[in-house]
């Protein structure tokens, strides 16, 4: 069993808050976690829609982090979802209480987020960090952690809830994409420990434009 503080890294499960959206896409909420149900709000276009970029597309410009948001590592310049919600989950799962305050750590996060505030579930993604008081005990044991990332994907679920509807996407162009990984957290006097991890997030992005973060979806099948 790897000793830490409680809640804040290896073995915190993705908050399951989501925003519920559109009486005619309820039903994609629970096979296709979030993201869909974003596409679902209002009338649908009747445009044809695009298809949804490779899961590892090369088309995308290399990332470019921005360093905005300070300590934290800014948001990339990608179009591609899969490629950015693998930068997100990296972002989400790194951590230095050595030298980042809870607020600098909330600060930079929320740069990563769709400036859509109808879409935008910042509850779900500020939980994944604790309260300033256990932000300070873990920074008194100089608590911090880094993550490597194995791939992203599409759920299978979310790619046959478009298959079967793939105009919903065009409204808000909001994808699920499941990131795996491992995370390493590293503490005072030697400690530490590693985990795989596991995340499934909701992220925008439009055509011709930046990608950012929506919400921290439920789990949906792989």
């Amino acid at each position: 069993m790897l000793k830490r503080l409680p809640g804040y890294g290896l073995g915190w499960a993705p908050n399951r808050r989501i925003v519920a959206i559109g009486v005619g896409l309820a039903c994609l909420l629970a096979l296709a976690a979030a993201a869909a149900i974003f596409t679902g709000r209002g009338n649908r276009p009747h445009a044809a829609p695009p298809v949804p970029p490779p899961e590892h597309g090369s088309a995308s410009p290399t990332a470019q982090p921005s360093s905005a948001s300070g300590p934290v590592a800014g948001p990339p310049r990608i179009s591609d979802p899969v490629e950015f919600a693998k930068a997100a989950a990296k972002m989400l799962w790194s951590y230095d209480t050595r030298t980042t305050s809870q607020a600098q750590q909330l600060a930079g996060m929320e740069a990563w987020m769709t400036k859509e505030s109808e879409y935008g579930d910042w509850a779900s993604v500020s939980a994944q960090i604790p309260d300033p008081v256990l932000w300070s005990r873990m920074a008194d044991q100089k608590q911090h952690a880094t993550a490597t990332i194995s791939e992203g994907h599409y759920p299978a679920a979310f790619k046959q809830a478009l298959s079967e509807d793939p105009a919903a996407i065009t409204k808000a162009y909001i994808y699920a994409v499941t990131v795996t990984g491992k995370q390493t957290i590293t503490w005072t006097k030697g400690g530490g420990g590693a985990e795989d991890r596991s995340i499934t997030l909701a992220v925008q992005c439009r055509p011709s434009a930046d990608c950012s973060l929506v919400a921290i979806a439920p789990r949906v099948a792989p």
